[in-house]
């Protein structure tokens, strides 16, 4: 009997293997999160937000390896990108990344 987190997963016509539903479900949030927070980010400070967003990653890759789910990992990376897509045709590509320079801070004068 399978649980609510197992999907199967068929590798082959042979083979018929589970997979985590959960860990696929944490991986798709984790890795779009990674993914949306560097596709929104202003260019200025692109940078730097991917270099601590390749930190996290390669936390989150280090967990992917000691438990051994590559199959999850690839998986929620496609999934995540296929969402991150959407986002950007549906909406991102209306509503660009705005600048820094363009807030305006309203004090007891204006």
């Amino acid at each position: 009997m399978l649980g609510y987190n197992q999907v199967w997963c068929s590798l082959n016509e042979e083979s018929m293997t589970l997979m985590d539903g959960g860990l696929v479900i944490l991986l798709i949030l984790s890795l779009g999160t990674i993914i949306f927070v560097i596709q929104r980010t202003e260019a200025s400070r692109r940078r730097i937000v991917m270099f601590v967003m390749f930190l996290v990653l390669l936390v989150l890759g280090w967990l992917v390896n000691i438990r051994g789910a590559w199959g999850e990992a690839v998986v929620g990376l496609l999934i995540a990108l296929v969402l991150n897509f959407l986002f950007y045709v549906l909406i991102g590509r209306y509503n660009p990344v705005g600048s820094s320079d363009d807030i305006h801070v309203l004090g007891m004068d204006d």
